[in-house]
């Protein structure tokens, strides 16, 4: 089982969600609104200065569960459908999981996403 981590901008979160859904057996996902900033320091794009006076950028942070087999179709419909070319597009990141457990049903394993 992988986790398939994205922090993605905004405004490509319902193409993204469409994409994904469209793949055969996908999963679901949890979506949360984050703030940062990579390599470019938060000094293009909108904005926000906080309190401690560090410009942080909004993102979305996807979070998906699923079969290995289902990684590289997830990963390739995430980065086609969020790239826009410009900085702060996001970042995809792939990420072993030792265990899963549904709490209404208790199954355990692939089973269980």
């Amino acid at each position: 089982m992988k986790e398939v981590k994205a922090i993605i901008q905004p405004f490509k979160l319902s193409a993204v969600t469409r994409a994904l859904q469209e793949i055969p057996g996908f999963p679901g996902m949890t979506v949360s609104d984050c703030m940062g900033f990579g390599k470019e320091k938060g000094k293009e794009g909108p904005h926000r200065v906080v309190e401690d006076l560090i410009d942080y950028i909004p993102k979305v942070r996807i979070e998906i569960m699923l079969k290995n087999e289902m990684v590289d179709t997830v990963v390739e419909a995430i980065t086609k459908t969020a790239h826009t070319g410009n900085p702060g597009d996001g970042k995809v990141f792939v990420y072993d999981i030792e265990k899963a457990v549904r709490i209404k049903t208790l199954e355990h394993g692939e089973e269980a996403i």
